[in-house]
């Protein structure tokens, strides 16, 4: 079983690889292929039989395929026409979901009962934001009354899903896309708004008020407690409860899936619950007689573990935990024993046939392997060791055995992180989980604010473990085959002693940290212009040096592009420090995540034209002005400043935009001009200024291609080969603009969006030779529908909230 399990796995995994679906006539294979497989598998053939394993195992992973491409092809026909993106449309539906509220608006998941609008077609299922008034002078943001369950009529305007596509970056449709959220939108304001029933009677509806209710009663009891978060998290999986700061602290400590509804919890809880119901049980004669306690208990822990994982969102990992339950459960009630590899098989095909997006999800590799090695280490052993043994071998297998997944994906680790969780795991688990959810339902608050103040205790210890200078290891992402070949050497490594040679298993893990990525040749230059939405940020590489140009826009108070998409990109291309990073002015879209970058990255200096009182040029270790005159040269590449010039500053009239640094990178054979937001004034002062300088192969369209810039004359004499828009998906400035675009078409310059291409990787030879790859055709999935034409809806920041 376990093997086919396996099998069906990785169809499932194939599917989700691939970059458009199989044609639909293929799935009436799955029927057959699954009734050949079944009955071969339960043949149970012996060793010898390789052919009949082979075979079986081929129609599971076929099945797998089959079965995820089906499930797909069914959630992708719900679908936002394209002609109705951006249009009013008038829905009838109900608030599916407990409301999150952010800086400025309320979001919530939909369901659509009717369409009022004539003729519009709508997904079932849909995720709206409410704006409401911002916090001034004092008051707090006000925001609609929204509750699960209820019925409303609202005016919105929807958009099909669409996310920033980066290498090494969330993809965002991908997350849609399993929450079944076909189309993202917001409320418009309106008289026509109106709720017209206060519940609807259905049980997810009610668990959600009942989800919402216990997140009142945490925030009513513990106000601004510094870990009512924590608290709100681990008893209804809120993780967006927490702050961003106290994320930072739970992942350099390594404790951040204790921090959320972990298998672990959902086990203890069961636990308990089996223990109670089985001392009980066995009080009554008369119930013994009519039901074993054992049977009675293993009931009972299935409910509350049940209860338990659908009140804290049933996530992956206590999807998980909750099958392998259910599967031990109904053991015990046949008296028949199962061992634990095969209730970590059935608990695994449960998930993939519900979910079978799970794969995608980091958790899902993360739980089920490290379920896997705790089995791996601790059963199957003819001696029982003593129990501190076992606990410290299961943490070795944990650390070691999830180093290579971590890396691959989030290119690093915590080394602090056995002594953290020895630490928090018997605090979180055992003291401050039972606490809560017991506090939230008595009607006094000793019990919560017990409960947030061993919170406190722990969270205080594991701040000071994150601040130790060498609680994490970060590096570049490594290459596929290194991650394989670690997994191999972890398993050799944890085999039980006895083995010969499991040192081999060591050797196994050096390319994981070793293989770094290849340098640049001398002279070559690497130029990534990220999709951040609507706002700029590019990396450009030298040989030995790297320049951050603008960091992207914020989206909230603790999320913006550069802890995001910036970071994570430069730590996963082995960028340890920044040489130089340019502002180039002070707005929100170019200048909103410097502050994160100059915090996670080193930083060697800062140019920038932002004002004499502006913070962050008091965070950089070095920092001074752009001004035209300024070159250096890295590893035979030349960076010139063209703009803007030292008067331009004495004049109070010279927007901000036309401040924009203007960067000149030169090859031998080629150059790019980054421009920034310079308008049309800017324009006419560099044609006069440095006409000499202005050609070149590569350009950064001005601006995100607005009508106020890009004039005739300053693209006549640019004339790029190739012209680079940054722009966010049907910004609501409607950038970049037809006219403008039709100047470089003009030329014969061919033109890159990155809100239709994803982020830009362009490569420039020493000898002039440009290429560029667009990371929407690189990392293609069925899921990444085409991109229509700019409108009006802007909701670039809903990805970053999904996070």
């Amino acid at each position: 079983m376990r093997l086919y399990v396996l099998c069906f796995a990785t169809g499932v995994w194939w599917l989700q690889m691939q970059p458009q679906l199989p044609s639909p006539r293929w799935y009436w294979l799955a029927a057959p292929l699954a009734f050949m497989a079944l009955p071969a598998a339960r043949l149970s053939p012996r060793p010898s039989s390789i052919g009949q394993r082979v075979f079986v195992a081929a129609c599971c992973v076929a099945c797998g395929f089959l079965w995820a491409a089906w499930f797909a092809g069914q959630r992708l026909a719900d679908a936002l026409p394209e002609s109705w993106e951006g249009e009013d449309i008038q829905l009838v539906g109900a608030v599916a979901a407990m409301p999150q509220p952010y800086e400025r608006s309320l979001r919530f998941e939909f369901d659509v009962e009717r369409v009022l609008t004539p003729d519009a077609v709508v997904p079932a299922h849909i995720a709206l934001s409410w704006w409401g008034s911002p916090a001034r002078d004092g008051k707090p943001a006000t925001f609609p009354e929204l509750r699960a369950g209820e019925r409303w009529q609202l005016t919105v305007r929807l958009r099909r899903p669409h996310g920033t596509l980066n290498p090494h970056g969330f993809d965002y449709e991908a997350w849609l896309l399993e929450r079944n959220l076909r189309a993202t939108g917001y409320v418009r304001p309106g008289s026509g708004n109106r709720r017209i029933a206060d519940l609807v009677v259905r049980p997810q509806y009610l668990i959600e008020r009942i989800r919402a209710a216990v997140r009142s009663r945490i925030r009513s009891t513990l106000a601004d407690a510094p870990y009512a978060g924590v608290l709100a998290a681990l008893a209804i999986g809120d993780q967006r409860a927490i702050p961003q700061p106290q994320w930072q602290v739970f992942t350099r400590t390594g404790v951040n899936h204790l921090m959320s509804i972990s298998g672990l919890h959902v086990t203890m809880i069961s636990g308990l619950a089996f223990a109670l119901a089985y001392y009980l049980w066995r009080r009554s004669a008369r119930l013994t007689l009519r039901l074993p306690a054992r049977k009675a208990a293993a009931v009972a822990g299935l409910a509350a573990a049940l209860a338990y994982a659908w009140l804290a969102g049933f996530a992956v990992p206590a999807q998980r935990t909750v099958y392998m339950l259910a599967v031990v459960a109904i053991a015990l009630w046949m008296g028949r024993l199962t061992s634990a590899s095969v209730v970590l098989s059935a608990a695994l095909f449960a998930v993939l046939v519900i979910d079978p997006w799970a794969v995608l999800a980091p958790g899902f590799w993360l739980s089920f392997g490290a379920v896997a090695l705790i089995l791996l280490v601790s059963t199957g052993r003819i001696m029982q060791p003593h129990w501190l043994t076992v606990w410290a071998r299961v943490q070795w297998a944990v650390t070691l055995g999830l180093v290579p997944l971590l890396l691959a994906m989030f290119q690093q680790i915590s080394l602090v992180s056995p002594l953290a969780n020895a630490i928090a795991i018997p605090l979180v688990s055992l003291v401050v989980v039972p606490l809560t959810l017991i506090g939230v339902m008595l009607p006094f608050d000793l019990v919560l604010q017990l409960a947030h103040a061993v919170m406190e205790l722990c969270g205080g210890l594991l701040e000071w473990m994150s601040t130790l200078p060498a609680a994490v290891w970060q590096q570049h992402a490594p290459p596929a085959w290194t991650v394989v070949a670690a997994l191999a050497g972890v398993l050799w490594l944890l085999l039980p002693y006895g083995f010969p040679a499991r040192w081999i298993g060591m050797a196994a893990l050096l390319p994981l940290f070793l293989v770094r990525p290849l340098l640049l040749a001398e002279g070559d230059l690497k130029l990534t212009v990220l999709d951040v939405g609507q706002g700029l940020a590019v990396v450009a590489q030298t040989r030995n040096h790297a320049l951050l140009y603008d960091a992207g826009p914020a989206f909230g108070p603790q999320v913006d592009s550069g802890n995001r998409i910036i970071v994570p990109y430069l730590r996963a291309s082995g960028v340890r420090a920044l040489t130089g990073m340019v502002v180039s002015h002070d707005d929100i879209d170019h200048s909103g995540g410097a502050n994160s970058v100059l915090q996670a990255v080193p930083v060697g200096w800062l140019l920038s034209s932002l004002p004499d009182a502006h913070p962050l040029p008091a965070q950089a270790a070095s920092a001074q002005r752009c001004e035209t005159g300024r070159h250096w040269q890295w590893d035979g590449v030349a960076f010139e400043l063209l703009h803007p010039t030292r008067d331009n500053y004495a004049r109070e009239k010279f927007r901000g935009n036309d401040r924009s640094c203007v960067v000149r990178i030169s090859t031998a054979g080629a150059s790019v001009l980054l421009t920034s937001d310079i308008e049309s004034k800017s324009e006419r002062e560099l044609l006069v200024a440095v006409p000499d300088k202005l050609r070149a192969q590569v350009l950064l369209v001005p601006h995100h291609g607005s009508r106020t810039s890009s004039s005739p004359e300053f693209v006549q004499q640019v004339n790029p080969d190739i012209a680079i828009v940054a722009a966010g998906y049907r910004n609501r400035f409607g950038h970049p603009k037809d006219n403008v675009l039709d100047r470089y078409r003009e030329l014969g310059s061919r033109i890159y969006r990155t809100d239709r291409d994803g982020a830009l990787l362009i490569a420039i030879s020493r000898d002039g030779a440009v290429g560029v790859q667009r990371y929407r055709a690189l990392y293609r999935r069925y899921w990444h529908a085409p991109s229509a034409k700019s409108g009006s809806l802007d909701d670039d920041a809903e990805e970053e909230r999904a996070m």
